[in-house]
């Protein structure tokens, strides 16, 4: 005798977020540790004090206005707004790529000003803030390959306002991306 399961689509889909929120969590903890490590030897003395570069300025803008257009993708799937939803998600996708090209220029300036992350030259204050900045792109490239999978999908109308788990997942994960941009952006601004 053949036995079939069915799943409840509410209880997949919320599992499926439940997953997603574990995940987060545990990104949290994982940035707090570092962050806690960095406040544990600013306060040991030999820290280097230096400035944060400008363009961590532009690329928090950029951030912040990616979590827009993947809200604004969001509202568009829910009221069955195709073009709306196709162009939030390659907007998000493109400010996303535009985030980690200023990263990158960002940490070159650092670099310039003989900020590095090992070597003689290096102290504890730069290397983790690279560190942590870096930790925060590799999370960045993980939520680009969540958008261009969802940007592919919303371009071939496989989402609707019955169907959108996906992209609603990835707006999910791209938000907490950026909230947790901003508040690394601050603390390391703050703990200079």
């Amino acid at each position: 005798m053949e036995m079939t399961y069915t799943i409840d689509k509410n209880v997949n889909e919320k599992a499926k977020k439940n997953m997603l929120y574990w995940a987060m969590a545990s990104m949290v903890v994982f940035f707090g540790g570092f962050c806690s490590y960095y406040l544990v030897m600013h306060g040991n003395g030999n820290w280097l004090v230096f400035n944060l570069p400008a363009l961590f300025f532009v690329s928090t803008a950029v951030i912040v206005a990616s979590s827009l257009t993947m809200w604004w993708a969001q509202k568009s799937i829910a009221a069955n707004n195709y073009g709306g939803a196709k162009t939030g998600t390659l907007l998000t996708l493109l400010l996303g790529i535009v985030f980690c090209v200023v990263q990158i220029a960002a940490w070159k300036e650092l670099f310039g000003q003989g900020i590095v992350f090992a070597g003689r030259q290096s102290n504890v204050a730069g290397a983790i803030m690279y560190v942590i900045t870096s930790m925060h792109f590799l999370h960045i490239i993980g939520g680009l390959s969540a958008l261009t999978v969802t940007s592919v999908k919303a371009l071939r109308h496989k989402y609707s306002s019955e169907n959108y788990l996906g992209l609603s997942l990835c707006a999910i994960f791209w938000h907490f991306l950026g909230a947790l941009w901003v508040i690394l952006f601050l603390f390391l601004y703050l703990n200079r």
